[in-house]
């Protein structure tokens, strides 16, 4: 499968923007790259808590994390690290 392709309006940036940004994500320090990850990570995770608060207007804090945590790791893994914490929900 080929790679989609970018359509430019008689305009070249866009083409010299991609053609250089690899070299410019390289001079980024590494700490900062590192940062950034963590920065995304936290906002996606974020964004899927909103998502089930909206499906679970009911639930608590908790159990919104609860939810986050079970959906993020799969019921397996889930239940190996808190089958005995506050708070677990068991498989259905």
């Amino acid at each position: 499968m080929s790679e989609p392709r970018l359509k430019c309006d008689d305009d070249d940036t866009l083409l010299d923007g991609l053609r250089i940004e690899p070299e410019i994500c390289r001079r980024i320090p590494f700490a900062r790259r590192w940062q950034v990850i963590a920065d995304l990570y936290e906002m996606g995770r974020e964004l899927v808590m909103a998502r089930l608060r909206i499906r679970h207007p009911e639930a608590s804090e908790e159990e919104i994390w609860h939810l986050w945590a079970r959906q993020h790791l799969g019921d397996e893994l889930y239940e190996e690290v808190y089958r005995n914490r506050d708070g677990f929900q068991p498989s259905k």
